[in-house]
């Protein structure tokens, strides 16, 4: 078988001094979803504090369990962060990773780096005891669930994160991620609503798999294999989505839904619904508005399980005050079908991913993206 390889209040004040009030609420809101998937936001005292209140917190690096301290400092580039979505349907069952995404901040913390890697790609998943876990040749996203597996208790999706953060740095050469988050998905939908909607540019017809165009889930076919009934279309061009639009659309994958390139044009959509997110977000309806900015950050604060190594979320707001939407780089990783005679077993990377990472290492990554532009995702 193939396999892909792999303050206090008087120090915040002065480094808001000057600053618009709502300037920096928009700031604050754009470094969480940075952190939450991809863009940058800071804001004021009362705001930070309800918003890192409302962030759930967990070991998701295992760096307690070890015996390790926490250890605060300034932080400084250059920065890996792993952002796992997933898509929670009972605490009984474990769960899997639907999205896996890293973002890369350079030395300089002026720009960002968004790579996706696919969910089906075919890695060794390493030995992890403290879940009883032997290792295995399978896909990625399985990773969480393996290591979420706690004897006699229900899945930890925490402990499940710490192998699949692992993996992914198996894979990519990665040596240590400097913070992690887990993103329920649905939670995109209440941040979406708390906004208003977002506008972003679908750049192909896509019919949804799964809801009709009142929103209402479709039936499925007696008997399984599908659904019937009306679908939901996104047509092609700038379109103003709901919650539950948004949601919908960067979920379908399907050659048959409009959706070509499968799980690699899925996660195109989904980086360029984070980007309309993080733009949506610095809006002046938004930023100008108190009341839809503090539903907004609650919203977003419910939605993600932040762990920043020592560090808190709104630290790393602070620390990355200087990114915007246009100043992060959507990256794809181009890859392929892995097969045993005809059955699909999941992906693979194709050449000059390794080469794409070692540049990541080396801090080269724009070099290497003006002589590679295929790397580059177009976000329309």
């Amino acid at each position: 078988m193939l396999v892909g390889k792999a303050g206090k209040n008087g120090r915040r004040k002065s480094i808001w001094r000057g600053v618009p009030r709502w300037a920096r609420i928009c700031t604050v809101f754009g470094t969480v979803l940075m952190v939450l998937s991809g863009a940058v936001l800071v804001g004021t005292e009362v705001l930070m504090a309800r918003y890192e209140g409302a962030v759930g917190k967990a070991d998701l690096f295992g760096d307690q369990a070890a015996g390790a301290q926490e250890r605060k400092s300034d932080i400084k580039g250059p920065l890996n962060i792993l952002l796992v979505g997933i898509d929670p349907r009972n605490p009984e069952t474990p769960p899997l990773a639907d999205s896996i995404m890293v973002l890369h901040v350079p030395a300089e913390m002026d720009r960002a780096y968004l790579f996706s890697l696919p969910r089906d790609l075919v890695v060794d998943i390493p030995k992890f005891s403290k879940a009883n876990f032997s290792g295995e040749t399978t896909k990625l996203n399985a990773a969480m669930a393996f290591g979420s597996r706690v004897p006699g208790e229900n899945p930890d999706a925490a402990r499940g994160f710490e192998l699949l953060a692992m993996t992914v740095q198996k894979v990519t050469g990665i040596k240590r991620f400097d913070a992690g988050a887990i993103i329920n998905f649905t939670g995109f939908q209440k941040i979406v609503d708390a906004m208003g909607g977002v506008d972003m540019y679908i750049e192909r017809d896509v019919r949804s798999e799964h809801r009709e165009p009142s929103g209402k889930h479709r039936e499925g076919k007696p008997g399984g294999g599908g659904y019937i009934g009306p679908q939901a279309v996104y047509k092609k061009g700038n379109r103003h989505l709901s919650g539950w639009q948004a949601l919908d659309y960067v979920r379908q994958r399907y050659p048959v839904n409009g959706v070509p390139d499968a799980d690699y044009g899925r996660q195109r959509h989904q980086q360029q619904f984070v980007k309309a997110m993080v733009g949506q977000a610095f809006s002046a309806d938004v930023v100008t508005n108190p009341i839809k900015l503090d539903r907004v950050l609650r919203a977003a604060g419910q939605s993600l399980i932040f762990n920043g190594r020592g560090s808190s979320v709104v630290d790393f707001a602070i620390a990355l005050k200087n990114i915007r939407p246009n100043t992060i780089q959507m990256v794809k990783l181009p890859g392929g079908g892995v097969y045993e005679g005809k059955k699909y077993k999941g992906e693979q990377f194709q050449a000059g991913v390794d080469d794409f990472f070692t540049a990541l290492h080396n801090e080269q990554l724009d070099p290497f993206l003006l002589e590679h532009p295929e790397f580059q995702n177009k976000t329309k």
